[in-house]
């Protein structure tokens, strides 16, 4: 079986002074350490450890044949964004980060393919820059859940995700910038704890805002991280809705009648979860992703939804790659070169 991995990352190997270019403070840089390692900075603070994988396509194709990996798709770090600042820098660093994501595709046309980003916080930008980067050769587009106390219903973002649909572009929404401030200060708990629960908040603001009501059933859209708490705590969602007028004033439906609105990733990284989560999704709404090549994303990239138990041979099929296939528009027929060895979806 063919084996797609839909949700990884990349940077590219450098990128211009974006701080000196736009006049402003604590703008994303890298620090390259030699060794292929690098450090991610905001300004003069330390983000992110990464390493050659994130930019160079050898180092990247290697991991993909020793895991096995067919192909994968990728898209920015989130922290490249720039929501927060004025639509036309964001707009530019999108342009800038797209054009490089294509660049690295160029290297390996069959084993690679990239998701644009777009400047969310100006609808009218982000369409354009979205139809210009489907043109050029993206897959789709990788947005943040938010753009500051504007969540997915906000109308200017569904108005978004609706010309989306119209050019036929799949969305992956991503967390990012999430919520806690100093309680969620160490040990990473922003993304142990905060990150699930921002995937949750995203997918409930679609539901009970009456959002998946007037957006078009054609549009394409998917949660990374197994959509973060929201499947262990659909049940609680489903209760409120049905004993608590408050929750339901906007929403006809109980959330889990939405579950054939968007897709989930698997990156869950434990059997027991990737059993709860086809459980509760199906096989057919789970996409394999790894959110390689952090150190929070799978370290051995389909193990667990090789071995997890209770998976049939058709459900490992659909998740390590026919609903990718189907989501992003590959032909189910291509084939793709891995190294030495040739696989067919």
């Amino acid at each position: 079986m063919t084996v797609i991995d839909m949700h990884s990352h990349f940077l590219p190997r450098e990128w211009p002074d974006l701080a000196e270019r736009f006049g402003t403070p604590d703008w994303p840089w890298i620090k390259h350490l030699g060794d292929g390692r690098a450090m991610v900075m905001v300004g003069d603070r330390e983000f992110r450890p990464v390493y050659s994988a994130c930019w160079d396509a050898d180092k990247r194709i290697e991991e993909m044949d020793r895991d096995g990996i067919d192909l994968q798709i990728f898209c920015a770090t989130p922290v490249l964004f720039g929501y927060m600042r004025k639509p036309q820098e964001a707009a530019d660093c999108a342009r800038m980060f797209n054009d490089a994501a294509l660049e690295l595709v160029a290297c390996a046309p069959r084993r690679l393919a990239a998701l644009a980003q777009v400047p969310l916080q100006d609808t009218d930008l982000a369409c354009r820059e979205v139809e210009r980067a489907i043109d050029d050769g993206h897959l789709g587009v990788q947005i943040g859940n938010h753009v500051g106390d504007r969540d997915l219903d906000d109308e200017g973002l569904i108005t978004f995700l609706s010309h989306c649909a119209a050019i036929g572009a799949p969305v992956l929404v991503h967390p990012w910038d999430m919520f806690g401030g100093q309680r969620m200060s160490r040990w990473m708990l922003q993304w142990l704890v905060a990150m699930p629960a921002e995937t949750q908040l995203s997918i409930l603001s679609l539901i009970l805002s009456g959002a998946f009501e007037r957006l078009p059933r054609s549009l394409k859209l998917c949660f990374v991280h197994g959509g973060g708490s929201f499947a262990y705590l659909l049940g609680r969602a489903d209760n409120a809705w049905h004993h608590r007028d408050l929750v339901r004033k906007d929403c006809p439906r109980p959330p889990s009648a939405y579950l054939d609105r968007f897709f989930v990733d698997s990156a869950v990284f434990d059997p027991r979860s990737l059993k709860l989560l086809v459980d509760v999704m199906g096989a057919d709404r789970i996409m394999f992703g790894t959110d390689y090549p952090f150190p929070l994303g799978e370290q051995s990239m389909g193990r667990l939804v090789r071995t997890a138990e209770g998976l049939t041979t058709e459900d490992r099929r659909k998740i390590l790659g026919l609903n990718a296939a189907a989501f992003f528009g590959i032909e189910a027929t291509a084939t793709i070169d891995s190294g030495a060895r040739t696989a067919t979806v």
